[in-house]
């Protein structure tokens, strides 16, 4: 299944990685659960999104190696600048971190994609209504190409319904 039903784990499955990161990244500022998975009631892809935030592009580098030294690898930025983007690479260190999906990012603080997810989940927290809406947005779309056609939820999500992400950011900005 592309999406399944808000689960009561992702909070707690959040907290176990990012305790790790905690402990590994000593340029972190804030690790944010980002995403579907960090909006209680949401219907979500079980994967956990983590923003690593740090305070500029010169905190990359000794980030990078912290993230690799635990399992990570770099990906690049993905085409967003200020975001880079890590996956998995290899077994070590600590267990669960391969048990639970999740993508990482490191983004720098003046990331505009960063202070997107931000607004973004912090308003769907507290606008049920808009995260009602939003739900129902994936629940057409999956109505209209199936349960398991991730590539194409994903794309037409983007595509045809950028008007309701952006009219979120704005309410989010205007409530800052």
């Amino acid at each position: 299944m592309v999406v399944v039903a808000y689960d009561d784990r992702w909070p707690e499955q959040f907290c176990a990685i990012r305790s790790v990161l905690d402990q590994s990244l000593s340029r972190a500022l804030r690790i944010e659960h980002v995403g579907s998975t960090a909006i209680p009631g949401m219907f979500a892809k079980p994967i956990i999104d983590i923003d690593v935030e740090i305070g500029d592009a010169c905190d990359f580098d000794r980030t990078r190696d912290e993230l690799q030294s635990i399992g990570y690898s770099h990906s690049g930025d993905q085409g967003i600048a200020g975001r880079e983007a890590f996956r998995r690479d290899r077994n070590c260190c600590f267990r669960y971190l391969d048990d639970i999906k999740h993508h990482l990012y490191v983004c720098t603080s003046d990331c505009k994609e960063y202070q997107r997810h931000i607004l973004f989940r912090d308003y769907l927290r507290k606008h049920g209504e808009a995260r009602d809406r939003y739900n129902r947005i994936k629940a057409e779309i999956l109505r209209r190409y199936g349960e398991e056609n991730r590539e194409k939820y994903v794309s037409v999500k983007e595509a045809e319904y950028r008007w309701f992400f952006e009219g979120v950011i704005k309410k989010a900005e205007c409530d800052g």
